[in-house]
């Protein structure tokens, strides 16, 4: 009884070792590889200019907008983009 009770107890643990080296090898190599990603992977692509887009904003319209949100947040806020809302009312 007590043999096949170590017997049992070895094999428990090289399962749990043999377990630990591929979870820390699949660790490894995943970081390895974002890592090569991500130093020669295609960079991320830069937003444009406000109003570049296909629709561009008048300039007085854009000008309006702009003031309407320095005045409501006291110079603070900054305008970055700029999308029209397909809400019917």
């Amino acid at each position: 009884m007590e043999e096949s009770l170590s017997n049992a107890f070895s094999i428990m643990v090289v399962g749990m070792l043999t377990v630990l080296i591929i979870l820390g090898l699949v660790v490894l190599i995943g970081n390895v590889l974002i890592r090569i990603t991500n130093r020669f992977g295609p960079l991320p692509e830069t937003p444009g200019k406000p109003g570049a887009g296909t629709q561009s904003i008048p300039s007085g319209t854009m000008a309006a907008i702009i003031a309407a949100v320095e005045t409501v947040t006291g110079g603070r806020g900054k305008v970055t983009k700029i999308e029209k809302s397909n809400i019917k009312k």
